[in-house]
């Protein structure tokens, strides 16, 4: 590439691409729209793992499946979005025992949480059920089908209908492994400015995290909850630390999806100065 060239690609503004849901709020609400530096754009999980992938953003919060689909990719910051026992928000709900589900509709908002589902089913209850999409706009008591899995604000505050049992996935997956879940995490793809963004995210992180009395204040009602009900979300069911056990968590999760080829085999994520060790 022409110096020149280079030297004004790595000097624009970075894209920075990022969901407006409730629990991304604190990894977001210390960032800027824009600035001289980089601009934040919002858009849906899936959206925002296709836009990284074809170049349109510089990084982007993403389903941590997506991570493993580029060899370029990065992990930036050790800013994400997970838990560490009931998550409340990602709900798979039966009509029939676990291990009788031979049908399942999966809620399109997030890659990640379907594949969750999947392997969970398959490894803990020794179940593959036949899969169908369930819209984020569609009513899921309809759902013709044994089991659903929703996820975000419809999970939180739900009457369960004809389905009888209910799962906490993010409880499910830690009394199982002992390990934490990872549903999101900033990734890069290109090679320049690392440093500055994994300073910025993990920044942005960080005075969130002392904001969370005012995010809850500022949001609950928008999602239909009580202000302790959003405090109690943010402040007990979400992990946003990128550490040793969820690093751990995410080569055990990526070994049970590869199983289901939902990710490459060998999966081998790249980690850009994330305190992982």
């Amino acid at each position: 590439m022409i110096p020149e060239l280079a030297n004004s690609m790595s000097q624009r503004r970075k894209r920075i691409g990022a969901v407006s849901y409730l629990n991304t709020k604190p990894l977001v609400s210390g960032l800027d729209m824009v600035n001289d530096r980089y601009e934040l754009v919002f858009d849906l999980p899936s959206r925002l793992a296709d836009r990284l992938a074809s170049g349109e953003l510089d990084v982007a919060l993403i389903p941590s499946v997506e991570a493993t689909l580029n060899p370029d990719y990065r992990i930036v910051s050790d800013a994400c979005i997970g838990c560490r026992g009931p998550v409340w928000s990602v709900k798979l709900l039966s009509k029939v025992p676990p291990e009788q589900i031979r049908t399942l509709a999966l809620d399109e908002g997030s890659r990640t949480s379907r594949a969750l589902s999947r392997v969970i089913l398959a490894n803990k209850f020794h179940c593959q059920p036949a899969l169908s999409n369930l819209s984020m706009e569609a009513e899921w008591r309809n759902s013709p089908t044994d089991a659903v899995l929703i996820i975000g604000d419809r999970a939180m505050n739900l009457d369960r209908g004809d389905f009888e049992h209910e799962w906490d996935l993010g409880e499910v997956w830690n009394k199982w492994t002992g390990l934490p879940f990872v549903f999101a995490m900033w990734v890069a793809r290109e090679a320049d400015q690392l440093d500055f963004l994994a300073e910025l995210l993990s920044g942005a992180r960080d005075h969130g995290l002392q904001q969370l009395d005012k995010l809850a204040a500022e949001n609950h009602a928008a999602y239909g909850l009580s202000e302790q009900q959003c405090e109690d979300y943010l402040k007990n069911r979400l992990h946003f630390w990128l550490g040793a056990d969820e690093k751990r968590a995410l080569c055990l999760f990526f070994e049970y999806a590869s199983g289901l080829s939902i990710v490459p085999q060998n999966t081998e994520l790249e980690f850009h100065d994330c305190q992982t060790a």
